[in-house]
């Protein structure tokens, strides 16, 4: 059994990185998120209508094709991050920034909640000039409008290569529910989102 999967998971991982050209092809569009545990950013994308897919992965090192051991280190330079794949005629890329700045705390570096390391760092990283300007202007809104006294931290960079995640954490809160609970509220992410947003996350 363990060999059987061992042997797949070359095939899972193939199929995610061909997603993208069809994806273009179908008139879908691709946004790119760093929000600390990709566990909790495909869960928090997932629920937004018009989102195709999430898949869980690393950009933003040095390292070639790194693993999940590798990127915890904290050496390769990678943060985890979601690839979102959403259709633009259903939700906008501003709906996708908003529910990325309402799901992690932007007033740290280097960290999201108990989990720390250059590997959690949160960020945007934008594909295009349009989606530059727009998670700048997000930014810029919400640096204004944040219910919090700590400045917005969170930097906005551009896409570097995307290298998907191990199988595994593909839809880990979906296939490990109870698990999943126990690391997200013992990580105390919904207390602190709570504390930051407060009714803007309701």
């Amino acid at each position: 059994m363990t060999r059987r999967l061992f042997l797949a998971l070359p095939l899972c991982l193939a199929a995610l990185a061909a997603f993208p050209a069809f994806a273009q092809k179908a008139g879908l569009a691709k946004a790119t998120f760093a929000a600390g545990c990709f566990w909790c950013t495909e869960e928090a994308m997932d629920a937004v209508p018009g989102v195709v897919s999430t898949v869980s992965g690393y950009m933003g090192g040095r390292t070639k094709r790194p693993t999940y051991e590798q990127v915890s280190t904290g050496t390769t330079g990678h943060t985890e991050v979601v690839e979102v794949t959403y259709d633009p005629s259903k939700v906008s890329y501003e709906r996708l920034l908003e529910q990325f700045w309402l799901n992690h705390d932007p007033t740290v570096v280097d960290r999201q909640f108990c989990d720390r390391g250059s590997q959690y760092r949160p960020e945007v990283f934008y594909h295009n000039d349009e989606q530059k300007r727009l998670a700048e202007a997000s930014k810029a809104k919400w640096q204004k409008d944040k219910p919090f006294r700590q400045p917005i931290l969170t930097p906005i960079t551009a896409a570097s290569e995307f290298w998907p995640a191990e199988a595994y954490h593909q839809d880990y809160y979906l296939k490990n529910p109870v698990q999943y609970k126990i690391y997200v509220t013992g990580c105390g992410r919904y207390a602190r989102l709570d504390q930051l947003w407060g009714k803007l996350r309701r």
